[in-house]
Formats: C-alpha cells, structure tokens, sequence
C-alpha cells in the first residue's frame, strides 16, 4: 500500500476513533453552513484573495444564532507559502436581539507541502478583535495565535483536480496570551468532492471545545473547565481565476474559516 495513503488512512482512524471524536450527549450537535469565493494566485500574478459568509446553528437545523462576513488580500510568496490580511464581522444573537459584535483582523501565513498523494497544509494565525456586549453595554480588545495542520488525501486521483473524491481532516488549536493559554481546539474530518477547477463542496464533523478562564469564587478555585459543541459542516467554495495567467498546477480545497 502506498505509505502516503496508509499515513492519511491512519490519521482519519485517529480521530474518528480517539475520545474527542465520541458522541455527546443530546443538544451537543449543531450546524455550520459556510460559502466562500475564492482568487488564488497564478504563477503569473501573485496577488488574490476571497469573501466568505457564514450562518451556525445551535441545533441541528434549527436555532440560528451567528453568522460571519469576512474577506482577505492574499499574496504568494512562492507556490507554497501564502500569506494573507484579513478582516471580517461576526454577529452572536439570542432571540432578543445581538449578545454581542465583534469585528476582527487577523495575518496569517500558509506553508503547503505535497507528498506525492498525501498533501499537507500549516496555517499560522494572528488575530486582533475587537469585541460589543449587549448585556454589559462594553467594549473589549483581545488578541488570540492560532495553529491548523490540514491533511487532504484525495481518492480517485493522484491529485485534487477535476470529479476528485477527497478526505480532509484537521486539529486547530487557538491560544490566548492572557490566559487560558489554551482557548480552543477544533477537530475536523470530512468528504469532499472537486467538481472542476472552479466548484468543491465539504461535508463534514466538527468538535470544537472551548476552555474557561480559571476564577476564584468566594475564597474557592474554580478550575478550568470545558464545553464541547459537535457540528455538522457543509462547506461550498467556488474559485475564480486569473483572465489569461497560468494557474498553479494544484491548489488545496481548504476551508478559510
């Protein structure tokens, strides 16, 4: 068997079989439905970039309650280092209206590597936002890194071209330099589908833990805690291209979010 399909192979079972990827209790599930048009860069003109929108539900099929708008200027590097300037608005509501509004910049820098079938993708982050609350009628700045290592391993062809079957699966972690270190981590693992150079859909599982902020309480210490959300996540992303310049020989079917 090929190592690199094996290596891919046995990745996907991590997860899928590793605790972080068991079944929650009931209310735990919920739904992401992002869309993305993206501009890659050319061999010829390195600059690009993309929009994205993007609506979550706090159950499966019901319960709206987020959505984001957001877009980015990237440019290449070389074929495989990217970076990108971003900014975006992500909207929280309850039935009254807005919990909060936060709006956000964020650099990042993407380094691919191919290996043969098996292709790799790091994703750097540095994040600034700036954050509304409803409830407390404050404002707050905050400043968050983060990490995403993505494995795509396509299955009917040697690469992720034209009608390519493919798996993708991801861990992402986000880190706060105030405390708790460790804020988030998200796990992913899905099935898309190429359909040509311009269209690729995602279906997928994520689990995505959030980590509390240790606090002391009437003289008691209150640890770290955790809440865990599981989503069902479709994902279509359409790819313009440059009017007359060479496009890269293969471009990663990424989720930007």
């Amino acid at each position: 068997m090929n190592k690199a399909v094996f290596a891919a192979g046995a990745l996907l079972a991590g997860f899928l079989t590793s605790p972080v990827a068991q079944a929650q209790t009931p209310g735990t599930w919920g739904n992401w439905y992002i869309g993305t048009v993206v501009l890659p860069g050319s061999v010829e003109k390195k600059w690009g970039g993309y929009v994205e929108v993007q609506a979550r539900s706090n159950r499966l099929l019901n319960q709206y309650f987020y959505n984001e708008l957001k877009g980015g200027v990237s440019y290449d590097l070389d074929k495989n280092f990217t970076t990108l300037l971003g900014f975006g608005r992500y909207d929280t509501f309850d039935e009254p209206g807005p919990v909060n509004t936060e709006k956000r910049l964020w650099q990042q820098l993407v380094l691919n590597q191919f290996l043969d079938r098996l292709k790799i993708e790091h994703r750097y982050r540095v994040e600034q936002r700036w954050l509304t609350y409803r409830a407390e009628d404050s404002t707050a700045f905050r400043q968050r890194l983060r990490y995403r290592l993505n494995a795509f391993l396509p299955l009917n062809n040697k690469t992720v071209t034209d009608r390519t079957v493919f798996l993708s699966v991801y861990d992402e972690i986000f880190l706060n330099p105030k405390g708790p270190v460790l804020e988030r981590n998200r796990v992913y693992a899905g099935l898309g589908y190429q359909l040509d150079r311009h269209l690729s859909a995602q279906l997928g599982w994520l689990r995505q833990d959030n980590y509390s902020q240790p606090t002391l309480k009437q003289g008691q210490l209150v640890p770290l805690s955790t809440s865990v959300k599981n989503n069902v996540v479709l994902t279509l992303q359409y790819r313009l291209s440059h009017r007359g310049t060479t496009p890269r020989p293969e471009t990663l079917p990424s989720q930007l979010d």
